[in-house]
């Protein structure tokens, strides 16, 4: 499963629910209770030592009705749920949570700002974007340098500058953030070209604005450069999201797989950082929430 594949799920089981009804949830099972009480107890043991905040996001979880997605999270201490559409963000807020990272509209990773041809349509896109998200009081809102198409990394890296100047300009104005994320092309999104952390920084450094920064995706980076920690130490100042999976498989962020998110979020949380850490991982679990009980807990520093 990817994103785009994952935002259409979502979009077929709101459809489902509206015709099926109000969709009845099971009692929690015993073990789902205990799990779920634990996490939410941990978190709020240690919130007072950690900055940063929980965020968990949508697409990840596209086969649970968002009104359950929000009951579950408010059960863990997560905060925000992310990736979400205008009209999605205000369901979210209205339940008592945040969004922590709004989509671009409409959404695509393949097609990005390294395309010139492409550049007056996302410009028009952002700019009818930008108003309606500052008055949601979202902060930020994610975009992507497409994939490379037979362009050079320094001719992608200018096209990036110049298209998004504009974009980062209006974003500014209103007090926001332009956000790009750093996706792997080794094996989950070939051909993307923004896809090694001092890239993204040479990136951030010629466009000159703190309202364009980076997402640095664990998940990701392990998968392209390894080395997390201390890219997150040396790198800090350039990222403004951070997103978790195992590696490998982009799994559950337990211990059958390679990184110590125990360890990764003590390094984040030293750093000051004070935004927010998404869960963006895909359970193999029979039960998701399960899953994502664990993470917070692992997660909470």
């Amino acid at each position: 499963m990817n994103r785009k594949d994952a935002i259409k799920g979502i979009l077929a089981s709101a459809i489902g629910a509206k015709v099926g009804g109000v969709m009845a949830t099971n009692p929690h099972s015993s073990q789902e209770r205990a799990t779920l009480s634990s996490a939410a107890d941990g978190a709020t043991r240690q919130s007072s030592a950690q900055g940063f905040k929980h965020s968990v996001c949508r697409w990840t979880f596209s086969a649970t009705p968002l009104e359950v997605l929000c009951e579950k999270a408010k059960q863990l201490g997560i905060d925000s749920i992310e990736l979400l559409d205008p009209e999605d963000i205000s369901f979210v807020q209205q339940q008592g949570l945040s969004c922590a990272m709004a989509n671009s509209v409409p959404l695509s990773l393949t097609d990005g700002f390294n395309d010139p041809s492409i550049h007056e349509k996302l410009q028009s896109e952002y700019r009818a974007l930008i108003p309606i998200i500052a008055d949601l009081g979202v902060q930020n809102i994610i975009c992507f340098s497409g994939n490379r198409k037979g362009l050079s990394d320094e001719q992608g890296l200018e096209n990036c500058a110049i298209g998004l100047d504009p974009v980062v300009k209006m974003a500014q104005e209103y007090g926001l953030t332009i956000v790009m994320e750093l996706l792997n092309s080794k094996v989950s999104h070939p051909d993307y070209q923004c896809d090694h952390t001092p890239w993204g920084v040479e990136l951030c450094e010629k466009i000159g604005s703190d309202h364009f920064k980076l997402l640095y995706d664990i998940y990701h980076m392990q998968v392209m450069e390894g080395d997390v920690i201390a890219t997150i130490q040396k790198y800090h100042p350039y990222i403004a999201h951070y997103h978790t999976a195992g590696v490998p498989g982009r799994n559950e962020i337990d211990d059958t797989q390679e990184l110590n998110y125990p360890a990764i979020m003590r390094a984040i949380n030293e750093t000051g950082y004070t935004g927010f850490v998404g869960q963006e991982f895909i359970a193999k679990a029979e039960d998701p929430f399960i899953s994502l009980a664990d993470a917070i807990q692992r997660c909470t520093v």
